[in-house]
């Protein structure tokens, strides 16, 4: 006979799945619709329509500013400075995570310039 021990408390890890970019963002979509639970999802894009098509939870737009929701035209350097632009919302958005994964396609301009930037 097997005897089950609980733990006095549980403890959940905080884990977060970050799709950073159109490739990124079909991960997450990929996850959400096979019903991975224990996990917060994000979106981060330059692209609104491709934003607008997320299943995450929480989405953030960056380089509003600079590429006005059109995403970066493949350029790694403009997803780098879109970025940059939104850091203060990434941050707020990852803080107190216990693991954080990302999730992005290289070789694009958003996945390939922000996921770097959301990695610090």
């Amino acid at each position: 006979m097997t005897k089950q021990v609980k733990p006095e408390f549980e403890s959940f890890a905080r884990i977060r799945v970050i799709g950073v970019g159109g490739s990124g963002g079909n991960a997450v979509n990929h996850m959400v619709s096979s019903h991975v639970s224990g996990v917060d999802f994000i979106t981060i894009n330059t692209d609104g329509q491709d934003l607008h098509k997320s299943k995450a939870k929480r989405k953030i737009h960056i380089g509003k500013n600079l590429t006005r929701g059109l995403g970066t035209g493949m350029n790694a350097e403009l997803g780098k400075q879109a970025a940059d632009e939104t850091r203060e919302e990434i941050q707020v958005a990852i803080k107190g995570s216990d693991m954080v994964f990302i999730t992005c396609g290289m070789g694009g301009g958003t996945g390939t310039g922000a996921a770097p930037v959301v990695e610090r």
